[in-house]
């Protein structure tokens, strides 16, 4: 089977046996324009404040070289491979024809910044999920409380609103409004389908349903009938969505005709290459962000939640999915902006890098040495507050902060921020039995124990380094007949080390103490009067 994984900044594939799962052969193709945040490619054209986009004709790259790469590093014949499977960040979404080809690519619309798709981070629909929020309370919506009472500014809904209202021409040339997970899908069959994991998690589709016409209208009437953009009723995850086409074929160097899977979301797919597919295993998949998901054999409202979905991790269970928008971005901003060039110099003329170097530093350091404590809000929060809009505090620092400190405090604050995500889902009754981690993190120990000593509880650890691809070749291997479901499949094909990280007990005592401070400040600021009106003196300012 192969796996294909697209990330924010590059797409990967991996061709694994169905056998055992083993990853015979890997290749990774970085994006050319990774995340197109200050203007449109090839032209003069500005983006605003909290704009990400990126180019679909990347993710087309990666087919053409990492599947290629892949194969040949496998050493498999192309003739061995039945089925491929795809996975991508979410929501991550882009206006297209009646045929599937994005607008961006109509030279007369290329140069319109919503003719692009927008990557999960483009924040700027915030104002109209705020009013998408606010109509649906107001109206007593019944699936608002399937997500924690507030859907996100990253989905479907509130996008497609900022389209609407801000380029109505280029909405009205979008006979497809799809995510990038179905439509990639697209590319490989030729057939338009819909997977039932972003369609219930990213476009608010529940009960066999979506949010009805008359309350599109109510927030504007041209909106009415946004969902007939959203395409088919969605189709089971591990479903066949169609067979590789001639064109896919030529671009991949697989076989025309082997089974294409439905599509999925990097998170959710990953349980599946973890084999953390029943009640009770959350998955954290810890990179740029961090997605949590849970299968469960109950229905709960739980606040702050990105959702809840029938079937939307795997068939017969609820699939819950919380979340935060910036982890290793977070570490990765401040490397970039905030750290002395001797700190590099220094890490340099050791080998490392000023990650591994200050990572070093701070694990030297004492629980609550730095006597510091920070908000992991410096790409708003995603759950439990649900506000792209809030930004990062950081109380504590003084004339003798060093780096390391501040490294350590903004580590610490990710892992208090999973700390109210995993006790949200216990005071609501959905019990979290094991914290199984992967992605990217993982391979930083100081980290993994940081979060095992703040939950207070063991970490297990995936046994992959590329858990979408692989959970993207385990679904393919349904699609493909060579398992009857996912459970089955990820039972055998799928891996994970329980109880990699134990809490060490005079650490985690020693962290409650900070972590009720976090939640001083957390509770404090949560309104978000104050960043709101400092996120809006930033707004007016232009260059």
């Amino acid at each position: 089977m192969v796996g294909v994984d697209f990330g924010t900044l590059s797409g990967r594939a991996v061709v694994v046996r169905v056998s055992d799962g083993a990853e015979v052969g890997g290749a990774v193709h970085e994006y050319a324009h990774r995340v197109i945040e200050e203007r449109l490619p090839g032209t003069d054209v500005r983006l605003g404040a909290d704009w990400a986009l990126q180019s679909p004709e990347d993710w087309r790259e990666v087919l053409r070289h990492a599947v290629p790469e892949a194969l040949a590093a496998s050493g498999v014949p192309a003739s061995q491979v039945i089925g491929i499977g795809t996975d991508f960040t979410a929501c991550t979404v882009l206006p297209a024809t009646a045929d599937g080809l994005p607008l961006c690519e109509l030279p007369e619309l290329r140069d319109r910044p919503h003719a692009w798709p927008k990557l999960w981070k483009h924040h700027a629909a915030q104002p109209h999920a705020d009013r998408i929020n606010a109509l649906a309370e107001r109206r007593k919506e019944t699936w608002l409380p399937r997500y924690g009472g507030r859907i996100s500014a990253e989905w479907e809904f509130a996008k497609g609103l900022q389209l609407l209202e801000e380029d109505p021409e280029v909405y009205g040339h979008a006979d497809r409004w799809i995510e990038a997970a179905d439509w990639i899908v697209w590319e490989l069959t030729g057939v338009e389908t819909r997977n039932v994991c972003t369609a219930g998690y990213k476009g608010v589709y529940q009960d066999g349903g979506y949010p009805g016409e008359d309350f599109l209208a109510e927030l504007n009437p041209a909106f009415a009938g946004f969902t007939g953009k959203l395409g088919r009723e969605p189709v089971p995850l591990g479903g066949l969505a169609g067979r590789l086409t001639a064109r896919a074929a030529r671009w991949t160097g697989l076989p025309e005709g082997i089974a294409v899977a439905v599509g999925n979301v990097d998170a959710h797919v990953t349980a599946a290459a973890a084999d953390a597919v029943r009640p009770g295993q959350m998955v954290a998949i810890m990179g740029t962000s961090t997605c949590h998901v849970m299968p469960s054999d109950r229905l709960a409202e739980v606040p702050g939640m990105c959702g809840v979905v029938r079937d939307g991790i795997v068939p017969g269970l609820w699939g819950y999915e919380a979340g935060q928008s910036g982890v290793g971005d977070i570490f990765a901003w401040f490397v970039e902006t905030s750290v002395p060039e001797p700190y590099a110099r220094e890490a340099a003329s050791r080998g490392l890098t000023v990650h591994e170097h200050l990572t070093e530093l701070a694990a030297a350091q004492k629980v609550g040495r730095h006597g510091m404590v920070a908000l992991d809000w410096h790409n708003g929060n995603r759950s439990v507050l649900v506000d792209h809009n809030l930004s990062a505090v950081i109380v504590g620092q003084t004339l003798a902060t060093r780096p390391e400190d501040t490294y350590r405090a903004l580590v610490e604050a990710t892992a208090f921020g999973a700390r109210v995500i995993v006790e949200a889902f216990e005071a609501a009754g959905v019990a979290v039995e094991e914290f199984v981690v992967a992605g990217g993190l993982l391979k930083n120990r100081f980290l993994m124990q940081v979060y095992a000593d703040v939950l207070r509880r063991p970490l297990s650890v995936i046994g992959s380094g590329q858990g979408p691809a692989l959970g993207s070749a385990i679904h393919a291997a349904v699609a493909a007949g060579a398992y009857a479901d996912i459970t089955s499949a990820a039972a055998v094909m799928g891996r994970r080390e329980r109880a990699a990280y134990l809490p060490d007990a005079g650490r985690a005592d020693a962290y409650d103490r900070l972590y009720a401070e976090y939640r001083v400040l957390h509770d404090h600021f949560a309104d978000g009067e104050l960043l709101h009106r400092l996120r809006a003196i930033r707004n007016e300012v232009t260059d």
